[in-house]
């Protein structure tokens, strides 16, 4: 799931389901926080009511704020996925 800051922190009381079955939330834009309305810390709560397993990834690709992590993820998701399809 793909949650853009200027989108606003309450779309994950737009669009419940969506969250609910996500594994992961990539939080984009990350660096344009000063110039928007988003409270992160109302969209974790929101998130975490729907989904308390879901992984938060905030990401910036301007600044490269949050990459490592969300690659380190998609990487070991991929072994993971690559090693059951094997096994």
């Amino acid at each position: 799931m793909i949650l853009s800051v200027p989108e606003g922190d309450d779309k994950p009381l737009k669009y419940p389901l969506m969250f609910e079955k996500s594994d992961a939330l990539v939080i984009t834009k990350m660096d344009a926080l000063p110039y928007f309305d988003f409270d992160m810390d109302k969209v974790t709560e929101r998130v975490r009511r729907l989904n308390p397993d879901i992984r938060i990834f905030p990401v910036s690709a301007k600044t490269g704020e949050g990459m490592e992590a969300l690659e380190d993820w998609l990487c070991a998701e991929a072994a993971a996925l690559k090693a059951s399809v094997h096994a």
